[in-house]
């Protein structure tokens, strides 16, 4: 891969293969990528997995709408963080599409970037909430109709609910047995379902992260200030509840998503409260009643989701998600269905900070 990188997708760019450090960069799930290094420079390399993102060349369109307005709300002073952007090839073009050899594009590289995977700290979750909130907020003035859908109802709880019922009923890998009692309680939860069709046609559609981890949002290594939001790939028009939602699935718990210790997944209640502080010192005025409302929906939904999810790609193969060991997706949901239960059992405490 690494000497394909030098001799083939980098002469797009005009890199000199020669002399330059090709290295694997993150612990992504889904895309493959790398950090380039040469004399002159340093750019971010991805090589997009089209078998999750099939319109690659509407994401990589999207991401540039969302650096130029975030780079006009810089150039205006409302915009406080670093800007990814995407580097164009010598003939002006947002990717390079290789066919079956991979679609490729490049982004800037941020130094003094830091990355974390489990939040050990109220002022990490305070810092990483507040700046994807002054994400979100910077963004909404950005038309949400104007980005394309590259995963067709992504945060789609009914839909993944089906594709769970249809991996359940194929079986392909006989795996249904061994994992009975997580299916038949991912299937239990109608009253959720209820209450999202009651709830989402009162929502005005924004342009939304969609995948707000914590890994997403790069700490400056130097004094720990929030540096930026990275990982576009997703950002499309959808609702904020599950921007929220994710940041709750992924600051709350003090285990890692794949973690089995499953005695130690929780919901952190010092740690929801730090999402809601930061969040809501950004979003506060931006955010209708409605939409306010929503955010404990919006946790409860995609924790479930998630889990349903990872329990669907581990009945059908492991075909979406990346993985590492045999069952690494049943160990995903294991953890996502106990982190959600976690939420139902501190639903008073929890909605107080709301």
């Amino acid at each position: 891969m690494i000497d394909f990188i030098r001799q083939t997708v980098l002469p797009y760019y005009g890199i000199p293969s020669a002399d330059t450090r090709v290295s694997p960069l993150g612990n992504g799930h889904i895309n493959d990528t790398f950090l380039i290094r040469w004399i002159d420079g340093e750019f971010v390399l991805q090589k997009l997995n089209t078998q999750v993102f099939k319109t690659p060349n509407e994401l990589v369109e999207n991401s540039d709408k969302i650096a130029k307005c975030l780079s006009d709300k810089q150039a205006q002073g409302a915009y406080s963080l670093k800007v990814v952007e995407p580097i164009r090839t010598q003939d002006g073009l947002l990717a390079v599409d290789l066919g079956e050899q991979g679609f490729w594009r490049a982004i800037n590289y941020l130094p003094h970037s830091l990355s974390i995977d489990v939040v050990s700290t109220e002022d990490e979750a305070f810092a990483a909430a507040k700046a994807f909130g002054h994400f979100s907020s910077a963004l909404s003035s950005l038309d949400a109709t104007e980005l394309a859908d590259v995963i067709v109802q992504f945060h789609h709880l009914p839909g993944r609910i089906e594709q769970l019922q249809a991996a359940v009923a194929k079986d392909s890998q006989a795996r249904v047995n061994t994992c009975r009692e997580w299916v038949d309680f991912a299937l239990s939860q109608q009253s959720l379902l209820d209450e999202l069709s009651e709830t989402s046609p009162k929502l005005p559609l924004r342009t939304c992260h969609n995948d707000t981890k914590i890994n997403n949002m790069l700490f400056d290594k130097r004094d720990m200030s929030s540096l930026a939001i990275i990982d576009l790939d997703t950002c499309m028009k959808g609702h904020l509840m599950y921007d929220f939602g994710d940041m709750v699935r992924t600051f709350c718990s003090p285990e890692e998503e794949d973690s089995t210790a499953l005695e130690n997944v929780r919901v952190r209640e010092s740690v929801f409260a730090a999402i809601c502080r930061g969040y809501l010192s950004e979003l506060g005025e931006v955010l209708s009643r409605d939409e306010r409302e929503s955010l404990w929906l919006g946790a409860r939904v995609i924790c479930l989701m998630i889990g349903v999810r990872f329990l669907t790609d581990h009945l059908n193969g492991d075909v979406y998600f990346h993985i590492h060991h045999e069952n690494h997706n049943l160990e995903r949901a294991a953890n996502q269905f106990t982190l959600y239960k976690s939420l139902l059992a501190q639903e008073k405490s929890l909605t107080s900070y709301l």
